[in-house]
């Protein structure tokens, strides 16, 4: 007896010793959810509950609620460390989820019945790879799955409905599961309109109203056409490379959109006789090419109006690098040409969403190399003419993408995205309705994305009044296209921007309710703007008149190099994350304020172009001698 109640008590000293070292139990909590499938989606089966699928569990990462202040000290005017960037090396360190967060995961997956033969940590830390089934991921995110397929091309993929649940522990320590709900920002398909370069497939998207016999190369026309030495007149923009060396400029390009060898001769042939045979340096990622088999504005039209404006501008002392992103099958995302400029942001490691971002080898027979990661060294400015809308990304994938861009201006990288087309609608005029769904005819304003990310630079579009002349203020561009404004669903205001941003609405309140556009204090573009209308671009061998913000962008790149190329000149670092900056008092009078106009959409005239900042046109467009005097004393 005396035995048995002592092997009793030893039980159970056991048991509450194993119940100790046991992670605790919680409930699941709801971490990730969407109440709108992307367009053109559909659920069409529940999916097969022994069919494997890659989970990726997105570690939190550590550091991250300092993440603006470590940004604004590099990068704010008044901070004594402007311009000490950080190396790779540092950003990694600073950021690489704790420990304890990879434990609590493998014990959830542990308890879940996943192995710790199939549990993997990725080279960086920073996410915890799973082959798991569909029954094994439904019971671990509490949800189900579905396969979907898309009308347009056919391309099915497996995912989970509307939301997917953590245990209450577990959640703090993750930052997203895929694949889950982020199968909406890339279609595969061998067909132009499923690519991110399409221009149809995002906000940005360049416009034209045809072809053109007479072309104008004079100051007194630059109201019905723009060329290279307009640009110049309106921003007083003239300079000669110093520092080309040391300096560097990209333009990211997404395949099928490929630029046309031949055109940039024709182009440089009436705008910029000196840059014949000048050609852009190639970066193939992921297998990108220009040699995609056939040709058009739709593929040509983007790729040749970024590089024959950013070429001719910043001149022939300057090599402009084309990062030309995706191959000819597969396509590419956002995140691609991240994972090649930032190796610990790779899909190696889990990183990209395998439904979402294409991965390679290509199985469909395209790039048959390896995702690259870490391999391209980022250029000084960054300009992509390319965007989505929020409302088809979840706000987890947005927030990762988010606090990339914030890492690359930490490293003095700036990063400009043209700020959107349509105004405050998103691509295609599409609104939202009362509940955040896309909607024709909708009255709730739609921004785009990564217009509303706080680390980088939007940039808006302006015009050349009809009958004005070169040097008559601009106003917002009202021709063909309008200038993407307005104010994100996701991200908060910086705090960089809030007594601008607080001042136009103080001064000139919009005259909208809460239910039309976020007011409660978030994120607002664009930062700045350059003229998006009337451009001169040669494609297949004709001239054709262009317009959007997709042509602000790459115009914006070209002058800001110039003021890099001038820092590094005496000794200085690049300008980085320029939005501190171009929003403090010192840079007040830098620009030229544009003070007319509107961006219309979803039923309204939208927000109107004021004095000083406005979601419209920023704080202004740029007058080079004075932004160059400006950052030089710095």
């Amino acid at each position: 007896m005396l035995l048995t109640l002592r092997l009793l008590h030893t039980l159970a000293l056991g048991l509450a010793s194993a119940t100790a070292l046991a992670p605790p139990l919680s409930p699941h909590v709801r971490h990730e959810s969407r109440s709108v499938l992307p367009r053109g989606w559909a659920p069409v089966r529940r999916a097969e509950a022994d069919r494997v699928i890659p989970l990726r569990i997105g570690l939190t990462q550590s550091n991250l609620a300092s993440l603006e202040e470590y940004l604004l000290d590099v990068s704010h005017p008044e901070s004594a460390n402007y311009g000490d960037h950080w190396t790779p090396a540092r950003v990694a360190q600073t950021f690489r989820p704790a420990a304890e967060s990879v434990a609590a995961v493998r014990a959830w997956l542990a308890d879940g019945g996943v192995g710790a033969e199939r549990v993997r940590l990725g080279p960086t830390g920073g996410w915890v790879h799973a082959n798991v089934s569909v029954a094994e991921a439904e019971a671990l995110l509490a949800t189900e799955y579905y396969v979907y397929e898309h009308a347009e091309s056919g391309t099915t993929r497996v995912g989970c409905e509307g939301a997917y649940h953590l245990p209450e522990h577990v959640a703090p320590h993750v930052e997203l599961v895929t694949p889950t709900l982020h199968f909406d920002a890339k279609v595969r398909k061998r067909s132009v309109k499923s690519k991110v370069g399409n221009p149809g497939s995002g906000p940005v998207s360049p416009k034209t109203t045809g072809t053109i016999k007479n072309i104008f190369n004079q100051l007194q026309h630059c109201d019905e056409q723009i060329t290279p030495i307009c640009l110049r007149a309106l921003y007083n923009f003239a300079y000669v490379p110093l520092a080309a060396h040391k300096n560097s400029i990209g333009i990211v390009e997404y395949t099928p959109q490929a630029y046309v060898p031949s055109d940039l001769d024709m182009f440089f042939g009436n705008f910029s006789k000196s840059q014949v045979g000048e050609r852009p340096s190639l970066v193939s990622i992921d297998g990108g090419t220009i040699d995609i088999g056939f040709g058009g504005f739709d593929v040509n039209g983007e790729s040749n109006l970024d590089l024959q404006y950013a070429m001719s501008l910043v001149g022939k002392g300057q090599p402009v690098t084309l990062y030309q992103t995706g191959d000819d099958v597969e396509g590419a995302s956002f995140n691609n040409l991240l994972d090649a400029l930032d190796g610990s942001y790779c899909s190696f490691e889990g990183g990209d969403d395998p439904f979402q971002d294409p991965s390679y080898p290509d199985p469909f027979g395209g790039y048959q190399g390896a995702t690259q990661c870490g391999t391209v060294t980022p250029a000084h400015v960054i300009s992509t003419s390319y965007s989505y809308d929020e409302w088809e990304l979840s706000p987890a994938y947005m927030q990762r993408q988010c606090a990339e861009y914030a890492k690359l201006g930490l490293m003095g990288v700036t990063v400009l995205y043209s700020s959107g087309d349509y105004g405050v609608a998103a691509n295609g005029g599409i609104c939202l309705d009362s509940q955040g769904e896309p909607q024709f005819g909708g009255n709730v304003f739609a921004p785009s994305f990564p217009g509303g990310c706080p680390y980088i630079t939007s940039v808006g579009a302006t015009q050349v009044n009809p009958g004005a002349k070169v040097t008559d203020p601009e106003s917002a561009c009202n021709q063909v296209i309008f200038s993407g404004g307005g104010f994100s669903n996701v991200f908060p205001m910086p705090s960089y921007q809030k007594s601008a941003v607080e001042g136009y609405l103080s001064k000139y309140p919009p005259p909208y309710t809460s239910g039309q556009y976020n007011t409660s204090g978030s994120r607002a573009y664009p930062d700045l703007s350059a003229n998006g209308a009337n451009y001169v671009v040669a494609v297949q061998g004709e001239y054709e008149l262009v317009y959007g913000t997709s042509a602000s962008s790459p115009v914006t790149a070209a002058i800001l190099s110039a003021v890099n190329d001038a820092r590094l000149a005496i000794g200085k670092k690049p300008i980085g994350f320029i939005n501190p900056t171009i929003y403090s008092g010192l840079f007040k009078y830098a620009f030229n304020d544009i003070v007319s106009g509107s961006n219309p959409g979803c039923g309204t005239e939208g927000f109107a172009a004021q004095p000083g900042w406005d979601p419209v046109t920023g704080v202004g467009t740029p007058n080079f001698p004075l932004l160059l005097a400006a950052w030089l004393l710095l």
